[in-house]
């Protein structure tokens, strides 16, 4: 049998409270919450040499070299995670596209997070004015995109030359090794031993992403708390499947970054 501590050793936080409620059946169909949103606290994320820079300029914040920075990387690798970590410490204001020329105009040095700059339409003129009043007055900027800077879909010189100014730090997704090492930590978190066929199992058929890797290890402990028995690779199956099934879900109300 395997040990499922009600505490994280860190945190002190009683594990089975803090997450959504376990499953329940119905008609001897085991139901469950399938719009399970990863946290995109501080303690949750995972550090690994693909964002490691990235992440260590944001909890240096307000010890910026100056203050416009950029977090560019693919889908799924982590930036919004490292947006919300920032925002919350620097207690940021999260500019929306209709916004722009109204935080240029009122001014002050309240940060700023800018998220999907180049996917969103932001307006050109607005957002150089707010790129300009950030660098005039010290305001912290942070921007995240999927593209480096020469591939935003923007027509004005003025407002690529000035993204160009800002700290770059691109992420990257998870490899096999840094994956795997991902999910025996979080496995081991919850003083869960797991076989290593099981985490190979998992690598080969997850998204690959460390908000994916914390859901779908919280999935399968609660899956094996529900039937009082280890891990198994028919439980890491049965996470995969339910996943997959949220993740389909959630494609069609928007296409969220991480």
């Amino acid at each position: 049998m395997v040990s499922h501590p009600r505490q994280n050793s860190q945190t002190g936080v009683d594990l089975l409270d803090a997450e959504p409620e376990l499953p329940v059946r119905h008609g001897g169909q085991l139901v469950l919450d399938l719009g399970h949103t990863p946290s995109h606290a501080e303690a949750d994320f995972i550090v690994s040499p693909g964002n490691q820079l990235a992440f260590e300029h944001v909890i240096a914040f307000p010890n910026w070299s100056g203050p416009l920075s950029l977090i560019s990387g693919p889908a799924k690798s982590g930036k919004s995670h490292l947006a919300r970590i920032w925002a919350e410490r620097a207690e940021a204001v999260h500019a929306l596209p209709e916004a722009l020329e109204t935080l240029a105009g009122q001014g002050g040095t309240q940060p700023v997070l800018l998220e999907d700059v180049d996917r969103i339409a932001y307006d050109e003129q607005a957002l150089f004015h707010l790129l300009n009043q950030c660098m005039r007055d010290a305001r912290p900027l942070l921007m995240t995109a999927r593209n480096p800077v020469s591939q935003w879909p923007y027509k004005t010189a003025d407002v690529l030359s000035r993204a160009r100014l800002a700290s770059n730090f691109p992420v990257e997704t998870p490899d096999d090794i840094q994956l795997s090492q991902m999910l025996v930590k979080l496995f081991g978190d919850r003083q869960i031993t797991i076989d290593p066929k099981i985490i190979a199992y998992l690598v080969a058929r997850m998204e690959r992403s460390t908000s994916e890797a914390v859901a779908i290890v919280a999935l399968m402990d609660k899956l094996a708390l529900t039937r009082r028995a280890s891990v198994t690779r028919s439980i890491a199956a049965e996470a995969l499947a339910i996943r997959a099934e949220a993740q389909t879900n959630s494609s069609g109300n928007g296409d969220p970054d991480e």
